[in-house]
């Protein structure tokens, strides 16, 4: 499922037709269509062909790496936007794990966000992540039945209800303003152009950090299909 997936990813980003891209490849378009929606498997063989034309990898066509060049990073090696020392948190890699892929893609999104001329675009962005730290928080925090809960405003009975729709009002307004709507604080956007993007370009952008991101990607998705 993955390398059908990636296959026509690589295609699409390369900007070739499945025509081309099959005779290059020294298939056919019937054949490579059929790879490309997973009705057939292909042998090793073409695997390593694919790998060489599109210069990516064995293991992340097979969905075994999120990074095109197949490296697998441990948690010390992902590069740390923080100058903090510690490694882990209380002898326990995962936290330091995830927060080091979040930090890390969180910069990419803010680095494409800032070459956006519409500016309340990323208003909307980071109210929508800042409220998903705020609920995550604040659900840690009312676990513990000690804590204050006069550290919040607003009340235990309302908060979750008012913060999912201030989150999907801060997604739809994202939504809106990328489809050209003007959203009152400025021009209406009206060229994406500055989010054009591809794996191999954000890899060659952002070394350090789009390793992260394409784990996190994966992570995430890994995630939507346990629950769809």
């Amino acid at each position: 499922m993955e390398f059908n997936r990636i296959i026509t990813l690589l295609r699409k980003e390369r900007g070739i037709t499945q025509k081309q891209a099959a005779a290059e490849l020294g298939v056919s378009q019937a054949l490579l269509s059929h790879y490309e929606k997973g009705i057939r498997e292909c042998g090793l063989d073409f695997v390593v062909r694919v790998a060489d034309y599109y210069d990516v990898s064995c293991d992340y066509l097979l969905g075994r790496s999120a990074d095109r060049s197949g490296l697998t990073l441990t948690v010390e090696e992902i590069p740390n936007p923080e100058t903090a020392k510690d490694s882990v948190y209380k002898g326990s890699v995962l936290p330091t794990l995830n927060k080091k892929l979040i930090s890390n893609s969180l910069n990419i999104l803010f680095s494409k966000l800032a070459a956006c001329p519409d500016k309340g675009l990323v208003s909307e962005v980071s109210a929508y992540l800042m409220l998903a730290v705020y609920n995550m928080f604040r659900l840690l925090y009312a676990s513990a039945p000690k804590n204050a809960e006069s550290l919040f405003r607003v009340s235990p009975g309302r908060w979750q209800g008012y913060s999912a729709a201030a989150m999907s009002t801060a997604q739809a307004n994202v939504k809106a303003a990328l489809d050209g709507e003007n959203m009152g604080n400025g021009p209406a956007l009206k060229d994406t152009s500055c989010f054009a993007m591809t794996t191999e370009s954000l890899s060659k952008d952002y070394p350090l950090y789009a390793t992260s991101l394409f784990n996190l990607i994966k992570n995430s998705e890994g995630r939507i299909d346990r629950v769809r």
